[in-house]
């Protein structure tokens, strides 16, 4: 949790050193045209943050094959050809029976299973509950050799090679636009980790696959399926995005997590996870001479399997009215009002930025507006996302007391009708900039944290967005705001969600259980043990604090990885929950007084 409140020296000295902040990495590309960002600093002495990153996601899919990124993401984990093994060429040839089992299984379903459908026999032609003979008879098959091959299956080595090693924090997150994979691990096994994911590129072996796709079926009905508004803001993303990519979930959709083949899987790794369209960043204690000979041993020879994937080919179709969009959930009231704004690195990024920090916080003009002065809201939040190819502004808010929705809505519009018609003024424009820059200062200080901000920035262009973004940040001014949103908050061009609450449901909590059971089997202990402690500390914050960690959090969705998703969730959940009770007290105590 950040600390909020700062003297006015602090401030601008931070500010200042924001303002010249030059994050400036060795670059080194390889032959095959993989590129290193390598970072050579001692803060945190013999430990280093290592990773790659592709920039490929759900934006990259197509229908028939949503989710295929994440799937992947998963199948990476699985070992390689010799990883994760003990008798590789048995191994070898499991794979391949079962390879060709699968694609009888697709064939029988896509010739027999659908025609039942269409005639209404059956409700899907994917799911087991309506195999025919046949189709049990191959699936039987199918585990029988799984069963044997499971007989030389090494569980989790990679993980464990890891660890034995003293690595820490091993994991992957995939968005709509990139893919990455990190780990923490000492500087004397660099050319462990140089090793490992050079095999794990050049020679993934997609074992487990059958396990794992109802690993990732079993994971949408948790995130989306099994909570309160999962549902509901799936539908709502694809009505929002219309004919653009960024529809697709990136979890994808059920109908297509139980129908890609390994052809099609392997065939997509090939083209977005070959050397060319990769970045490999390191960070931390190292000798960049030493790192540069390893990457050429192990990260050279990888080749190229297949022709570089063309250009991405997106149009947002314009939004033509406003859309809206009701449902019931087992939830609080709720209200999102979301415009189009810009993709990542447009000019005016950096403005609706601004306005986001500007009605965010504690102090932010949401806060003193919706909760403090109207006391319609018990919370209110704004932020924009940019996207590679795109980008989205939003509002969100649940209700206090007999508030409806329609009012919060009604207040939000006046709040944009104050940035449409009035000049910010220079003290509180100048607050935020402050705030943002050392919040820019922090944000360089650990390795796991620039090494996030240099993989995610270089696949979305360049990392040079680090040094250009605050100083665009400093640049934006009064007049700015008001036409950003005069060009970006048109009434009738947005969608907007209503959520109320099921006649006799009740809110549906996030569980430390649902926690446990959405986090992957090699880091949840090592999370779980933390969690306690965690929620202690929330205890000891005021609610300024609450606050502003909640509009953190807010603002850092885009860099938490699906798996932490659900753990995101919950620590929101329980912020929201500790800042009410607060705000709560102060409500009854002040009415006390007045009597």
């Amino acid at each position: 949790m950040r600390t909020t409140l700062l003297t006015a020296s602090v401030i601008l000295a931070t500010s200042t050193m924001a303002i010249a902040q030059q994050v400036e990495p060795i670059e080194y590309t390889l032959d095959n045209g993989m590129k290193f960002l390598l970072m050579p600093r001692d803060e945190q002495p013999n430990i280093i943050t290592a990773g790659w990153i592709s920039p490929v996601g759900s934006v990259n899919e197509r229908p028939g094959i949503t989710g295929v990124s994440h799937f992947l993401e998963h199948l990476l984990f699985k070992g390689t050809d010799n990883l994760g093994t003990s008798d590789a060429a048995g191994d070898l040839e499991f794979r391949n029976q079962l390879t060709d089992i699968r694609k009888r299984m697709r064939a029988y379903t896509t010739d027999v299973q659908y025609k039942r459908f269409y005639r209404g026999e059956i409700d899907n032609p994917w799911d087991p509950v309506n195999d025919t003979e046949e189709l049990r008879e191959l699936r039987a098959q199918m585990t029988a050799l799984q069963d044997e091959q499971g007989e030389i299956t090494i569980k989790n080595e990679f993980d464990k090679i890891y660890t034995g090693n003293g690595g820490s924090g091993m994991n992957a997150g995939t968005s709509n636009d990139f893919t990455v994979f990190y780990i923490n691990v000492p500087s004397n096994k660099l050319e462990l980790w140089a090793w490992m994911e050079s095999d794990r590129l050049d020679n993934p072996s997609l074992r487990e696959l059958d396990a794992e796709r109802f690993v990732v079926i079993e994971e949408r009905r948790q995130r989306l399926e099994a909570t309160a508004t999962g549902m509901l803001d799936e539908q709502f993303d694809s009505m929002f995005w219309v004919a653009s990519p960024y529809s697709f979930p990136v979890i994808g959709w059920m109908s297509d997590l139980m129908a890609y083949t390994e052809d099609e899987i392997r065939e997509y790794f090939e083209t977005y996870y070959q050397p060319a369209n990769l970045t490999g960043v390191i960070v931390g204690d190292f000798d960049v001479a030493e790192a540069k000979q390893l990457i050429d041993s192990y990260f050279g020879p990888i080749e190229n399997k297949r022709a570089a994937p063309g250009p991405m080919v997106t149009y947002a179709v314009p939004l033509l009215g406003e859309l809206r969009f009701t449902g019931e959930c087992d939830c609080q009231d709720q209200v999102e009002v979301r415009y189009r704004s810009v993709p990542f690195g447009h000019p005016d990024e950096a403005t609706l930025d601004v306005i986001s920090d500007l009605l965010n916080g504690r102090t932010g003009r949401l806060y003193k507006a919706l909760v403090e002065d109207q006391k319609i809201a018990a919370s209110a939040q704004a932020g924009n996302r940019a996207q590679l190819y795109a980008g989205s502004f939003s509002f969100t808010a649940t209700p206090k007391g007999d508030a409806s929705l329609e009012e919060i809505e009604l207040a939000w519009l006046e709040q944009i009708d104050l940035l449409k018609s009035e000049l910010v003024s220079e003290r509180e424009l100048q607050k935020i900039k402050n705030q943002a820059a050392a919040d820019t200062f922090r944000g360089l200080q650990d390795n796991s944290s620039l090494f996030f901000q240099l993989a995610i920035t270089e696949a979305y262009g360049s990392y040079e967005y680090l040094n250009e973004h605050p100083r665009a940040i400093q640049a934006v001014s009064a007049e700015d705001i008001m036409r950003v949103a005069n060009a970006y908050f048109a009434s009738d061009t947005r969608a907007v969600s209503l959520y109320t609450r099921k006649a006799g449901g009740e809110v549906v909590l996030i569980t430390i259980e649902d926690v446990e059971a959405s986090l992957p089997a090699e880091m949840a202990a090592m999370i779980m043990s933390q969690l306690e402690p965690q929620l202690a500390q929330l205890d000891t914050l005021s609610a300024e604090e609450l606050a502003q960690g909640l509009a953190d959090m807010e603002a850092q969705a885009e860099m938490v990885p699906p798996p932490m998703k659900k753990l995101m969730d919950f620590m929101k959940q329980e912020m929201q929950i500790r800042l009410d009770a607060i705000e709560s007290n102060g409500a009854d105590a002040s009415e006390g007084g007045d009597e």
